[in-house]
């Protein structure tokens, strides 16, 4: 878990914030948890538009990903003919042999 506890002051003399719980702080008034959380949802409300396109690009490329790899296995496996010849050159094989009682 973060340290919430404030570090030392950088060389400017400025302290760092703390973080404070809104929820659970008991030295602020209803008007300051109401600013706290108005002013997060407005943050939030700035970042969600980059955060969704980067969201949809993630998605497209993973889909990319995997679309190309299940086209090229197709791809891969209809040029597979081997099992076709050998079953061409079995059958063309059992037709020139001679026949026989077992056969």
């Amino acid at each position: 878990m973060a340290d919430k506890t404030p570090k030392e002051s950088p060389p400017g003399g400025a302290p760092y914030a703390t973080r404070v719980d809104p929820m659970k702080s008991e030295g602020l008034t209803n008007e300051q948890r109401h600013f706290i959380r108005r002013v997060e949802l407005d943050q939030w409300k700035k970042k969600a538009p980059a955060l969704r396109t980067r969201n949809v690009l993630t998605g497209l490329a993973i889909g990319a990903v995997v679309v190309g790899i299940y086209g090229y296995t197709f791809f891969s496996v209809s040029q597979e003919r081997i099992m076709d010849d050998l079953d061409e050159q079995a059958k063309l094989a059992r037709m020139r042999a001679p026949k026989t009682g077992a056969n």
